[in-house]
């Protein structure tokens, strides 16, 4: 059994329900322990605050030493870490190791935010001098997602030490495996025990996070479980929140000089990291007419052409999805579109191998019927085929999210009346919509987020400013009406 609760730097076995969590590509065993227990989960919050009163007051300089410190140290466990997030949720190893690298990168983006954004300012004024500082929240609760489960939590983790705020991490289920890693690195960095305390499990684990005296909730998941989260809080302006939520993500493909380059950016955009990724383009918008039927010809051929295998596997592009649930949920959302009065270019499969693999799948709803504005996590792409530029926007727009957009063309007046009507917070011209630059904030409107965004910006979230005009002495106002 592996041990699922760590706090005050030690690991010990969890008291909650037992959880196994399976390769989704060799549906070998690769975790194995108790989830945390509500008590186990009070006593990480309660380590976190006391460990908050040393923390918050260390100097700037000494918080940002020792995160650098970790940077070195998760530079030093790349391949454990690459192998272990593969392992767990079947993603190929070249994409691991670009996510152990951003990890890494991730400490030298907020040092650079938390000096830009959430440092301190100095003025002199007439009564004596104005301040801007700012002030860490307190204890942050951080639950992890299963796509990026070492990139995301870290993005969230590594902002808020360097503020001075302490964390109780949550890994998801699906991908605990990193968790230890992290761990491991923190402390040979030597961040003071206590200052991140971590805790394995499911939805009761969770529930004990939620309820217990924490400061702030830091989430990137499904717009389910986020609404949920904030309806959770309502009424609690004292608890801060950062939900990232995802997207029904469109791209739009307007008659750019190369339609091969068209189809690369949309096959791209819709099918890394088998379409688990919350940036990935769900709806593909092209024109009515050949040339959006060349561009649909050539993504159908990059869809069959797709090299599907194994984590480990040499030359794979996709892994499978998360499990053998979530492939058989990719399927079913694919029969209800069909039902809907969508038609099958390229049908998302079952593949024999089992686990969850699938196949790329393309599905041309133009024609379809009540369509719901729903995120598949999945490699499954709908065409939307529409008269004009107009129309594009009008269809790109109708959702309730606003993660991520694009548009591929050539033209620059088209670029022009996009970036001004599309409603995305990541809205990329001839790229993949499935990427984001860590120097810049990632998030968007709707129930994508609650309007705190992350990366760059995440420094905003991780601190409360403090405004002060300070004078050396007392001194008589002398305002009209006070006695003399």
């Amino acid at each position: 059994m592996m041990p699922s609760v760590y706090i005050d730097g030690k690991w010990a076995e969890g008291h909650g329900p037992r959880l196994v969590n399976t390769c989704p590509a060799t549906g070998e065993a690769v975790w194995d322990g108790n989830a945390s227990a509500a008590n186990q989960v009070d006593a990480a919050v309660a380590s976190a605050r006391e460990a908050f009163h040393d923390w918050s007051r260390l100097p700037q300089g000494d918080r940002t030493t020792i995160l650098e410190r970790y940077a070195e140290e998760i530079g030093k466990r790349t391949e454990a870490i690459a192998t272990t997030i593969s392992r767990d949720m079947g993603k190929v190893l070249w994409e691991t190791r670009a996510e152990a690298a951003t990890m890494k990168a991730k400490v030298s983006v907020s040092i650079a935010a938390q000096n830009e954004r959430a440092g301190s300012k100095f003025e002199q004024a007439a009564f004596g001098s104005s301040h801007l500082t700012h002030r860490a929240h307190g204890v942050l609760a951080v639950f992890g997602p299963f796509n990026f489960p070492g990139h995301l939590p870290n993005g969230h983790i590594v902002p808020a030490l360097l503020a001075g705020n302490t964390c109780v991490f949550k890994p998801s289920e699906l991908a605990p495996g990193v968790a230890a890693l992290m761990a491991e690195a923190f402390q040979a960095a030597g961040l003071p025990d206590g200052c991140l305390n971590i805790v394995h499990g499911a939805r009761d684990t969770g529930g004990a996070l939620l309820n217990a005296e924490i400061n702030g909730l830091l989430f990137t998941g499904s717009a389910n479980t986020g609404v949920f989260f904030h309806k959770h809080f309502a009424g609690r302006p004292d608890v801060i929140l950062a939900l990232e939520m995802g997207g029904n993500n469109p791209l739009i493909i307007w008659d750019p000089a190369d339609v091969e380059a068209a189809a690369d950016i949309a096959a791209q955009s819709s099918f890394l990291t088998t379409g688990q990724r919350c940036s990935c383009a769900r709806r593909i918008i092209l024109p009515e007419g050949k040339f959006g039927d060349s561009v649909v010809e050539a993504i159908i051929a990059r869809a069959k052409g797709l090299s599907i295998g194994a984590w480990d596997e040499e030359g794979a592009f996709m892994g499978p999805l998360v499990s053998e649930a979530a492939a058989q949920a990719a399927t079913d959302f694919q029969m209800m579109l069909s039902k809907a009065g969508g038609k099958s270019l390229r049908r998302l499969k079952r593949m024999d191998r089992g686990g969850g693999f699938v196949t790329a799948g393309v599905i041309d709803v133009t024609e379809a019927h009540h369509v719901p504005d729903e995120e598949l996590f999945g490699p499954l792409m709908q065409i939307v085929r529409v008269k004009t530029f107009d129309d594009a926007l009008i269809r790109a727009n109708a959702t309730r999210y606003g993660l991520s957009g694009g548009l591929v063309s050539d033209d620059d007046a088209l670029w022009v009346k996009a970036h001004r009507e599309m409603r995305a917070g990541i809205l990329n011209r001839n790229r993949p919509t499935a990427g984001a630059s860590g120097s810049m904030p990632f998030g968007g409107p709707g129930l994508s987020g609650n309007f705190r965004p992350g990366a760059y910006y995440a420094a905003d979230y991780c601190a409360w400013p403090q405004a002060s005009q300070v004078a050396d002495k007392a001194e008589r106002m002398g305002a009209q009406g006070f006695p003399k």
